[in-house]
């Protein structure tokens, strides 16, 4: 009888326990929905707006031509496109990998405790908070011929006068730019590598210390397979940020050939609207490029998680 009743009242809890979930559900929905929209709106009908324009899709323009895919047979059958391509995926593999290295070594330095340790994880967020076009400006009184490591050079007498600086600004090879992108990027993966850090505790490398394994051997077998996640996720973002400037290198850049976003900045900026449809195909190929490489990117992650028995 007891076995009975218990079974009846467990019958009644569970109809009950369903529409709990179902109206926590639909209320998640329904704060969820606002900004689900604006986001749809704004960055799915921007995305739609200029595929159907890098396709001849624009009679503002006095322009209607879809579909037309000669945009960008003429972009791609360029040579000029291609060495911008290069350029801007040179950019973004190099900075993000040095920023990459970098947030390792500080979020691993900053598990460990040492003397002013709180107000240096103050100082090292201090990137976050000041925009891009402020830290070009800093590269540029700091690197350039002239600026204030040039003097320095000069007044300790291992260059005979500024002008003798080697040029680090100004050139394909993008110093510049690597450091402002580092500069403003070392923070916040070091953020995200430091909050998995401080998930994961530390009781696995210390099994490992007392099982005789060495340092590299607790980094690469221990450390690093636990931190990847963090490191997958804001890798993604600042490469895909990469890819995609234009301050940096509009302004510290080399000049012909440029990055594919100051191409299609230039695009933009013709007097003659028909180049804003090349322009269009220009960032349309920028997302194309970007979203093979992070699908890539994010498909043999998932293959190695898989791998290892944790996906």
């Amino acid at each position: 009888m007891n076995v009975t009743t218990m079974t009846a009242e467990q019958r009644n809890v569970k109809p009950k326990r369903t529409v709990e979930q179902r109206k926590a559900r639909l209320l998640l929905i329904a704060e969820l929905s606002p900004v689900v929209i604006v986001l749809f709106v704004l960055f799915g009908g921007a995305l739609v707006l200029a595929v159907l324009q890098s396709l001849g899709f624009a009679p503002w323009f006095g322009v209607n031509t879809f579909p037309d895919f000669s945009y960008f047979g003429a972009l791609w059958g360029s040579s000029a496109f291609w060495v911008s391509l290069w350029l801007t995926l040179y950019y973004g593999f190099v900075s993000t990998i040095i920023a990459l290295i970098m947030a390792i070594v500080l979020s691993l330095a900053l598990i460990k405790p040492f003397r002013g340790k709180t107000l240096y994880k103050y100082l090292y967020k201090l990137p976050l908070m000041i925009p891009y076009t402020v830290g070009i400006a800093l590269v540029v009184l700091m690197l350039g011929n002239g600026g204030i490591m040039s003097r320095l050079l000069a007044f300790v007498g291992m260059i005979d006068n500024p002008g003798e600086f080697p040029q680090i600004l100004k050139t394909h090879y993008g110093w510049g730019i690597i450091a402002v992108y580092v500069w403003k990027q070392v923070p916040f993966m070091t953020l995200a590598i430091y909050a998995v850090l401080l998930g994961i505790g530390r009781e696995t490398e210390e099994a490992a210390a007392i099982l005789g394994a060495n340092r590299r051997q607790i980094f690469f077998s221990v450390t690093l397979p636990q931190i990847l996640p963090g490191i997958v996720s804001s890798t993604l973002i600042c490469f895909a940020f990469n890819v995609g400037a234009f301050e940096a290198p509009f302004i510290l850049g080399g000049g012909y050939p440029d990055t594919l976003p100051v191409v299609a900045w230039r695009y933009f900026n013709d007097a003659n609207y028909a180049f804003q449809l090349q322009g269009m195909a220009t960032v349309v190929s920028i997302g194309i490029v970007s979203g093979v490489i992070l699908f890539g990117y994010l498909a043999t992650y998932r293959r190695y998680e898989r791998m290892r028995g944790r996906a």
